[in-house]
């Protein structure tokens, strides 16, 4: 028999968030990032365009390498190289502004999605067509559609404005 204390623990490695976000993934290899939290009242990090300042740094917690780095910012920048400085932005920020604005591939997925479902309900329709669906009526023939405009033109049905009413009588035809 599990230990209640066993059970909670297994219940707790497959909680929503744990299995929604990858910080926890990236928690787990060592790298402290800021995490999104369910909680609206808590500062918050996310990368948008439109809000390019986050509430938050992109790593709250410096390892050796990014303490001394963070040492070093606090001097002349000209003594700073190229990468050190953008060291320094990831630091605070996920990615810049040139790969936020790079588009994906997930196009691809959405249009071959709406490729299969269109597909899918195509074979739909034709195995109704084939296997559910009878015959139409007799009623739709088009000898039968002659054969009823022929009696609603003999009976005169709505002779005003209707039916009958595109007509003529004397040479048998429909008015032009």
């Amino acid at each position: 028999m599990l230990s209640s204390r066993a059970a909670v623990r297994g219940l707790q490695l497959f909680t929503w968030r744990s299995l929604s976000t990858s910080t926890c993934v990236q928690e787990a290899h060592g790298k402290e990032v800021a995490t999104s939290s369910i909680d609206c009242s808590q500062p918050q990090y996310n990368d948008r365009l439109d809000t390019p300042l986050p509430d938050i740094p992109y790593v709250t917690k410096f390892n050796n390498e990014q303490s001394k780095l963070k040492e070093k910012e606090k001097g002349p920048w000209t003594q700073l190289t190229k990468e050190e400085k953008l060291a320094l932005y990831h630091l605070s920020h996920r990615q810049t502004f040139a790969e936020m604005k790079k588009g994906s591939s997930e196009w691809k997925t959405v249009v071959g999605g709406l490729f299969f479902f269109l597909g899918f309900t195509g074979l739909v329709i034709w195995w109704q067509r084939v296997f559910v669906f009878g015959k139409p009526p007799h009623t739709l023939s088009e000898e039968w559609v002659a054969m009823q405009t022929q009696r609603m033109i003999d009976m005169r049905v709505n002779p005003i404005s209707g039916f009958s009413s595109e007509w003529d009588y004397n040479t048998k035809q429909w008015k032009k």
